[in-house]
């Protein structure tokens, strides 16, 4: 006969205590604006014009000869990994235990057609420990959550629709329309949200195109963009190498129009519904220009940091001298919020005198030679040529390679010997003969 242990059985008291960081609606809009591509930038950009009258673009002063203009084929380099690749690829941002990392790899596994976690928490923890012999608790299991949370696309992980649309961050009347008004909203009655919230005609009007800017399938749009084979793309950055081998960085602006709060405005002075008008739109132009001015010196910033950490690599072109780099490295160079340099590197490409590389392509793990960090990229790079030179008549097996790694210093699992042979296209040493 079975025992089981209840609720009802034992009481437990927890307290906990919760930090949130509360953003300032400027500091949100220049979070969005950060995380967007130049293309989407330019969308945006176009859409505030249109959307506020005070709003006016600056005449282009670039020249034919700019680069700008260039768009370049992505190629072999593509942006054509699966779903599931691009989420487990974000993993390598975090520092994480190899336990950690397979739960949240079984989560990424778990997402729905549209991008959410569906399954209850505990069936998880369930199927954790039944098929994959990894004993975990709810409790870790939705803080891993919470990491997935934070990856691109915005929204992902969500559970249900009002915690996707939460997490990419709306702004603070409609996070408060999600939270107080639920059924209403998807209901549609925005008559009612309107009466029940106090709001305006024009108000409610802008809070209806905020909604549409939203993601509400974000797994769906994600895998929309891996199914192309081939993208065209721009660089966000350009770096070039002169003859002194001294490195220059500029900002790519694309095609995204500059724009300026218009000084041909109607007085403000006077009170009443059109002094109000005016004031709202030119307070909300100007913080438009200031974030785009601020997302500027960020791009600028985070670049400017990747080229001093890996300054070998811009200056010979060799990936092997590329040195273990986390999000958190850059982070505490810059000064600058994770999340915020998270945005930063998330769909942004750099060209250099080597090629089109994106900027997550420069961040990776490490392993540990002679109480040194070392880049997976050079543990790979190892494998490979011990792979390569091995009699074809009797392959090396993960046992032997793991041994001879560790000769040379690499100190790592015969099942990360695995993983990254599997990653480097090479099957087991049965299959290589």
């Amino acid at each position: 006969m079975s025992q089981k242990l209840t609720l009802t059985q034992t009481q437990t008291q927890r307290q906990t205590q919760e930090q949130r960081l509360w953003l300032t609606p400027q500091q949100l809009l220049a979070a969005k604006l950060t995380s967007l591509s130049l293309d989407e930038l330019r969308e945006r950009v176009e859409a505030e014009c249109m959307e506020n009258p005070w709003l006016e673009k600056r005449r282009s002063t670039r020249t034919k000869q700019s680069r700008s203009s260039l768009s370049y084929d992505v190629g072999e380099r593509g942006d054509t990994q699966s779903f599931y690749d691009s989420l487990t690829e974000q993993m390598g941002e975090y520092d994480l235990t190899e336990e950690e990392r397979q739960i949240l790899e079984y989560l990424i596994g778990s997402l729905d057609d549209s991008g959410f976690i569906t399954k209850p928490i505990h069936q998880i923890v369930d199927e954790l420990e039944i098929y994959h012999s990894i004993p975990t608790s709810e409790r870790e299991v939705s803080r891993l959550l919470g990491v997935l949370q934070q990856f691109d696309p915005p929204g992902i992980g969500a559970r249900n629709l009002k915690e996707c649309l939460l997490l990419q961050h709306p702004s603070e009347k409609l996070r408060s329309v999600f939270e107080n008004c639920w059924d209403d909203f998807t209901g549609k009655r925005w008559d009612r949200i309107q009466e029940r919230m106090h709001l305006t005609d024009l108000e409610v009007e802008h809070l209806r195109r905020e909604v549409q800017r939203l993601n509400p399938r974000p797994g769906g749009n994600l895998n929309d963009v891996m199914d192309r084979q081939m993208q065209t793309i721009k660089p966000d950055f350009i770096v070039e190498i002169d003859e002194e081998g001294v490195i220059h960085l500029s900002l790519n602006q694309g095609d995204v129009p500059s724009v300026k709060v218009s000084e041909e405005l109607p007085s403000e002075e006077g009170e009443g519904e059109s002094a109000s008008f005016v004031r709202t739109y030119k307070e909300k132009g100007q913080q438009f220009v200031d974030a785009l001015a601020q997302r500027r010196q960020t791009l600028l910033t985070v670049m400017k940091t990747i080229i001093r950490l890996q300054k070998a690599f811009f200056v010979e072109g060799d990936e092997a001298l590329l040195r273990p780099m986390r999000l958190e490295d850059v982070a505490e160079k810059t000064g600058l919020d994770l999340s915020t340099v998270s945005r930063v590197t998330s769909s942004k490409y750099v060209e250099t005198p080597y090629g089109m590389y994106p900027l997550k392509w420069f961040f990776s793990g490490s392993s540990v030679q002679d109480g040194e960090e070392v880049s997976v990229r050079k543990v790979k790079q190892a494998l490979q040529e011990l792979i390569g030179a091995e009699d074809k008549t009797a392959p090396l097996s993960d046992d032997r390679l793991c041994a001879l790694l560790r000769e040379q210093g690499y100190e790592i699992a015969r099942r990360t010997v695995a993983k990254y042979r599997e990653a480097l296209g090479f099957p087991p040493a049965r299959l290589r003969r």
